[in-house]
């Protein structure tokens, strides 16, 4: 083993590794630059999500997979949303719903007072 040399011992050369995207040393500095933009909030997108109760046959699959947990039950066991405005689109309930009774769609701004 005489050409053999190990990490860490006299007479080894070693290269340092470039910084990884992840890695905890550069995040400070990412953030920095991703913080240092126009200063404007990005508005929260809002979704709507509706039930066709008559294809419904209130399983509580969408309820189990709710992440926010915003679909709880009524007095007669349908889904119902309790807080629209917490949900964060991610679609799972219209993904796993086997009726497919469940569509949750993007929030348009309402032009006038009047729309419905």
């Amino acid at each position: 083993m005489a050409g053999h040399r190990c990490a860490g011992k006299p007479g080894t050369t070693s290269r340092a590794k470039p910084p990884l995207p992840g890695d905890p040393m550069t995040t400070s500095q990412d953030t920095t630059r991703k913080t240092a933009g126009s200063g404007r909030k990005k508005k929260k997108q809002r979704y709507d999500v509706s039930f066709y109760h008559d294809w419904c046959k209130a399983c509580g699959i969408c309820m189990a997979f709710c992440p926010r947990e915003i679909i709880l039950a009524d007095r007669t066991g349908k889904p119902e949303i309790t807080d629209p405005d917490r949900c964060v689109g991610c679609r799972f309930c219209e993904l796993h719903c086997p009726d497919f009774a469940i569509t949750v769609s993007e929030r348009t701004p309402r032009r006038r007072k009047n729309d419905a």
